[in-house]
Formats: C-alpha cells, structure tokens, sequence
C-alpha cells in the first residue's frame, strides 16, 4: 500500500473518530450537572426579559412582562396569605426570575418545570403540581422555612439551600427586582426586626410597609443647609481593596446632585437609591428600601469596627431603630456619604454626627 494511501485511510479514522465521540461529550455535558433546576447562570442584560404577552413594568433594571408579573403577583399573594415575612416573597421571587425568568415553562434541564424549575424525580411532587403556580410556589415555601436562619443569611444562600444550583451567587442579581415586585402587592407581615446595635431601643411598633427611604430625610438637626457645597477632606484617600474603591468612588460621583424621593439616579437620588447603585457597581445586589438592606450581608458590631462600603442606618425623619428610615454610605477615615432629605444634595458628613442616633450597621457581601 502506497505512503498517500496509508495517510488517507489514518486521516479517515481520526475524523470519524472526532465525529463519532462528539454527539457523546454533547449528550455528556447536557446531563453533567447535579441540582433541582435549570442552570440559568449567565448575568441577566438589562432591557425587556422574554416573556408572555403583553407590555410590563419596568422594574429596577428589567421590563417585566404582563406574564412575570401576574406569576410575581401570585407567588408574593400565597406567601402573604401563609402569614410569612415579606422576605420570604422576596427569595421566592428571585428564585423564579433566576430559573424560569418569571415564567411557568413546561420543560427545563432533564425533567425541571414551572417557575421553580422543580424536578418530580428529585421528589418534589407530580409534574402537574410543580407547572401549578399556587402549589410549586407552596412547595417552594415549605423547603425555604426548613432552612436555618433563613430570615437573617444572605438571599442567595437561603435560595441555594432549597435549590442547590450550580451557580448559587446568581441568585442575588435579581434581588433588587424582586424587592420591587413584591413592595407592588405585599399586604402581609413585616420582616423581622434588624440587628440593632447596643443601646438602640426599638421604638415605635413596626408599620407593615416601607418607603424606599423615608420622605423627610435624615430627620438630624445639623444637615447643613441646602446649597452648602459637598465635599471630601484633602486628607481622605479611598479604601486600597479594589471592589470597596469602585463603591465609594461611585458614590462619590454622585456628590451635588439632588435628592429626589424615589430616586435611583442618574440625575436625582434617596438615601437607598444611592446605596443600591453604589454596591450595583461591583454586581451586589441590595434590596430596594432602607428596611430591605437593614438585612443585606452581615452585621458589623459597633461603629469602631466600621470599613468603606459599610452601611450605616439611623431612624430618620419617618422610621424607628426597628425599621431605619434613612442610610448612608461609610467612606473611612471616619465619613460618610449619604442622599439626605428633600431641598438638599448627596453629600459627605462626618460619622460622629450619626453615632449617637445609629441603629445598625451591615456588610454586603
């Protein structure tokens, strides 16, 4: 047999080899991951998130569908009406816009259905039950209260603890969303209380509902009066870990515009509004309103202990140490930045000026 001969037949194997074990590593990777649902696990663009018909809302940084958000409305309505916290919607909601984007699918990875994207070989119930809104979103809720602490840990881990995704930090891109959707329709019971810091007295009784941030502002005697130049000590320089930078600095350019009740930039800001696109910056997602970041990440215990990026929340003019009013952002060497209250502009205060009426201080992670 000649030399191009033998080469030929050699090329021939390999390629039907190539072709042969291809479909094979396809199939293999379609079926390689563990879990309950669908990995969705790409970041989520901004703009019109597929759906059913009909024109929605937009809220926070997607439109949400005529579909999406009548299956919000539902999973918020049967948490409501189990006389659990508003968070418990709030996971539950996050959850269905990571695994089926707010949508009732009739199909998934392997044998995943219905807005949970739940398997029924994996136990949790008939396919008809999990492509039913009502029952999937109880089965949900049922698993959610299993888990320890679910109240107080991060979104994302409570989600991952009823889920188990290959991506579990995916999760918490849709908590701002979430906290939107559910803030339309929530008539049920409030969170629990926040982790307050010594000495803070609860107050009031806690009200059900929440503003963004509270209308009258920082509610402190000594804001400055409105036009006083916002600014940062020649003496300040930003935090040396990158990510932390990149929060401060965004908050930071920020200073001078005004604050706008509801405001969530780029031209106007509220007290939350601005720590929720601070921490967006590094792809953190906050809940929307004060009371909703009261419980972002982990608490940090006295005002001593305090690093950039911090948040620090006080009652304000509109709330209690139970439910802040109002937050700032901590910059370090003892400052803070912070949309204040109607007629005045983002600035830099001292901390001191806040110490003495601090409520709670968290750590997004």
């Amino acid at each position: 047999m000649s030399r191009r001969g033998t080469r030929t037949r050699w090329l021939w194997a390999a390629a039907s080899a190539y072709l042969g074990i291809t479909p094979f590593l396809a199939v293999l990777l379609v079926f390689a991951g563990a879990g309950h649902a669908a990995p969705l696990c790409a970041p989520a663009a901004g703009g019109l998130v597929a759906g059913g018909p009909g024109g929605g809302p937009m809220t926070g940084t997607h439109t949400w569908s005529a579909e999406q958000t009548s299956n919000a409305h539902t999973i918020t309505a049967v948490t409501s009406q189990r006389g659990l916290p508003r968070r418990a919607a709030v996971i539950a909601v996050a959850v269905a816009m990571q695994e089926s984007r707010l949508r009732n699918l009739d199909h998934g990875d392997r044998d995943s259905v219905g807005l949970f994207q739940q398997r029924p070989s994996t136990g949790w119930g008939a396919r008809d039950q999990l492509t039913d809104p009502v029952h999937a979103t109880s089965l949900f809720l049922d698993a959610l209260v299993r888990v320890p602490d679910w109240q107080r840990i991060d979104l994302w881990r409570a989600a991952d603890s009823v889920q188990r995704s290959c991506c579990p930090h995916a999760y918490t891109q849709w908590a701002s969303d979430a906290a939107l959707l559910v803030g339309r329709h929530w008539t049920g019971p409030a969170d629990p209380d926040p982790v307050l810091l010594p000495g803070a007295d609860s107050g009031a009784p806690t009200p059900t509902t929440s503003p963004p941030c509270g209308p009258g502002g920082s509610g402190l005697p000594s804001a400055p009066s409105p036009g006083t130049a916002p600014r940062v000590p020649a003496e300040w320089a930003p935090p040396d870990d990158e990510r932390l930078r990149t929060v401060v600095a965004f908050a930071l350019d920020q200073l001078g515009k005004p604050y706008v009740w509801g405001g969530v930039g780029p031209d106007g800001w509220d007290c939350s509004g601005l720590t929720l696109r601070a921490w967006a910056a590094v792809g953190v997602a906050l809940g929307r309103t004060t009371y909703d970041q009261v419980h972002t990440g982990t608490p940090v215990p006295s005002p001593d202990a305090v690093r950039p990026g911090d948040l620090l929340f006080i009652p304000g003019a509109d709330g209690t140490h139970a439910r802040p009013g109002h937050v700032g952002l901590a910059l370090g060497h003892g400052l803070l930045v912070h949309a204040p209250q109607p007629g005045h502009t983002v600035r830099v205060d001292p901390l001191t000026t806040w110490t003495p009426v601090l409520s709670a201080i968290r750590r997004p992670t």
